[in-house]
């Protein structure tokens, strides 16, 4: 089940990016790529859209409880027919930064990168999983 605060949080990114996102007008070439944020009794697992990035354009960091992720999208688009001449830059970086909902163990953090989705694996410690209480039944 997803928490109330997950999903609100979730919202308001997707109407900000909307509004302040990298095709606005009134943009400064920064832009926020989309994230997700799922917690499973193991781990806690980040994926963000990224496209039009190569993996070497992109950082990551843990430090804390706060994984950041950083990088800077290049596009240019060149088109020549005859007489015509199409030249568009696009540039722009990003900073994202989220604070984790429980410990992890940042030595065993694996990242894949691929078709334009970072998807971030941070095992939780062992001190943070869930832990399943026996419950006794009280004897008369």
């Amino acid at each position: 089940m997803e928490q109330p605060l997950a999903s609100f949080q979730r919202e308001m990114n997707r109407l900000l990016e909307g509004f302040f996102g990298p095709e606005a007008p009134w943009g400064d070439g920064e832009w926020s790529p989309r994230m997700d944020v799922s917690e499973t009794e193991s781990d806690i697992v980040v994926k963000a859209e990224i496209p039009g990035l190569d993996k070497d354009d992109i950082k990551v960091s843990l430090s804390g409880d706060v994984l950041t992720m950083s990088g800077e999208k290049k596009d240019e688009r060149k088109e020549e027919k005859g007489n015509y001449r199409l030249l568009e830059r696009r540039y722009g970086s990003f900073k994202r930064s989220v604070t984790l909902p429980s410990a992890v163990d940042p030595d065993r953090a694996q990242a894949e990168f691929r078709k334009g989705v970072l998807t971030i694996t941070l095992p939780k410690t062992e001190e943070t999983r869930a832990r399943k209480i026996t419950i006794k039944e009280e004897s008369d």
